[in-house]
């Protein structure tokens, strides 16, 4: 059984910044890729940021030179920094495994329950 746990959401200013770590545990062998994505009132979900194992990063293009993902492979983390916020950032954001190894099974993707961004002044 994998656990996915998100924090770090929260009540922001516009151009502040906030972190938000995702701690994955289980019997978790290895995880291809983790990222984030969001999902604001009225919209679909939608991808802001992944990264694999190997380090490759992608972006959604309304984050590039705001927002940083990072991982750290040996404790199953992902994080999402964000700079310059904006209240069109506001959303529920989620952290999502694709592909993830454990000691008995495999699967293709998981979702944490979400943590709440919200962007005002």
């Amino acid at each position: 059984q994998v656990q996915l746990v998100e924090s770090g959401g929260g009540l922001v200013q516009p151009g502040e910044s906030l972190r938000l770590p995702c701690a994955a545990s289980g019997s978790i062998i290895s995880i291809d890729a983790m990222g984030w994505y969001r999902q604001a009132p009225g919209k679909e979900r939608e991808l802001v940021a992944a990264v694999t194992i190997d380090g490759s990063t992608n972006y959604a293009d309304f984050v590039k030179g705001r927002f940083t993902v990072s991982r750290d492979n040996a404790k199953n983390k992902v994080y999402l920094q964000m700079n310059s916020l904006q209240p069109e950032d506001t959303a529920v954001y989620y952290c999502k495994l694709d592909g993830v190894w454990t000691g008995l099974h495999f699967l293709s993707y998981y979702w944490g329950p979400g943590t709440q961004v919200t962007v005002s002044s």
